[in-house]
């Protein structure tokens, strides 16, 4: 059986969002972060960065949300969440995976550590604000990309939009959406999506 090593309010939300949307059997191995077992040795087995989350399968550790949502994807093509294999959808699928942990999760990322969550003095001026903006432009980007859509690549969930509606949500709950309504009612389909509920419990 998989393994997924969980933390809630982390990216570990992303594969076990998929794994509840596949309905497979797996095990959630609780990672206490304030214990700092994502740092014991037994953990670093596993992640030698002590990083969330990893998944365990068949006696294989990956980690890295995206390339476990990949992987998981592709290990049940027959879910369809992922397009076909040398189609301009699949080439499409690529592209947001890549986009989304490349390009804009960093710069939301920056925001939220300067304006919230490092300490004062290691903050650096000016980083939140490019970070704010760099997202914001991203954001007005995919406002008209996801305008009058219900998915991010073709006419079907995909692992696809885990990542960017958990990332998009992210961005949210910072008040960073209010100027675009067709990403905040991007968010809340894929957010009211029962495996998604699931997966923040």
């Amino acid at each position: 059986m998989m393994k997924l090593y969980f933390a809630q309010k982390t990216r570990a939300t992303r594969p076990r969002w998929l794994l509840e949307e596949l309905g497979v059997p797996y095990e959630l191995v609780p990672v206490d972060l304030l214990q700092r077992e994502h740092k014991s040795p037994e953990y670093l087995r596993v992640h030698p960065m002590g990083s969330m989350p990893a998944l365990e399968d068949d006696g294989h550790a990956v980690f890295e949300s995206a390339a476990i949502l990949l992987h998981l994807a592709d290990k049940f093509p027959e879910a369809g969440f992922a397009p076909a294999l040398g189609t301009v959808e699949r080439a499409e699928y690529y592209q947001w995976m890549m986009f989304c942990m490349a390009t804009m999760e960093p710069p939301l990322s920056a925001y939220s550590a300067h304006s919230r969550f490092l300490p004062e003095h290691e903050r650096v001026p000016g980083e939140a604000e490019r970070g704010q903006k760099r997202f914001t432009d991203i954001a007005r980007m995919l406002e008209e990309k996801l305008k009058g859509r219900s998915f991010l690549v073709g006419e079907r969930f995909t692992a696809a939009d885990v990542v960017m509606a958990s990332i998009l949500n992210w961005g949210g709950g910072m008040g960073l959406l209010e100027d675009f309504p067709a990403l905040r009612s991007y968010v809340e389909r894929q957010m009211a999506r029962p495996a998604a509920r699931r997966a923040q419990q």
